[in-house]
């Protein structure tokens, strides 16, 4: 494992799990989000983001975390393996509101440099709530990765399902210090 796609809906605990991977096998974290999103929510043009993309998966050691289904052919051309994870809708749901409710009231930005903070009213009130695209996506984001396990397309990707928090847990502790003492 040298080059990392982590993936799974929002809420999953991507972001957390990839920086705790990252850190663990002293690999580059690259946040998706960090590459898309400017200053007050303003998107990136697909040649803006795949540029940015191209950029940070140069180095031969990386912990890639996020999605963007159209950026699959540029970033999976590069990695060697692709972790989901794959965690029940109650459980996922359970760690977006926590998540999206500490952000809110924090107030905190998302991305350095981009003053982008979620607030209560969009997160929950608005047709941009991140809830509501949580209850919109989760169904089909499981069932393109259920199906991208077979794809012959990524045979040559390791693809490793994590379907709970403990074995995502697991599979820091046991396997990742495995790995480091075998060299690989």
């Amino acid at each position: 494992m040298k080059r990392i796609n982590v993936v799974g809906t929002t809420g999953s605990g991507k972001s957390t799990f990839a920086r705790a991977l990252a850190k663990k096998l002293g690999y580059e974290y690259i946040q998706l989000d960090a590459l898309f999103w400017k200053p007050d929510w303003e998107e990136s043009t697909d040649e803006e983001f795949f540029a940015k993309i191209s950029k940070a998966i140069e180095t031969e050691h990386w912990v890639l975390d996020g999605n963007y289904h159209r950026t699959q052919a540029l970033k999976w051309q590069h990695a060697d393996t692709i972790i989901w994870l794959d965690y029940s809708y109650t459980r996922t749901l359970f760690q977006l509101t926590k998540r999206t409710l500490s952000r809110a009231v924090s107030g905190r930005e998302l991305w350095e440099g981009t003053g982008n903070r979620e607030s209560f009213y969009k997160s929950f009130l608005t047709k941009d709530s991140i809830l509501l695209w949580f209850y919109k996506a989760y169904p089909a984001i499981k069932k393109r990765y259920a199906a991208l396990q077979h794809d012959p397309a990524i045979s040559h990707i390791a693809f490793i399902r994590l379907g709970t928090p403990k074995q995502t847990r697991a599979f820091l502790t046991e396997n990742i210090s495995t790995q480091q003492d075998t060299g690989a």
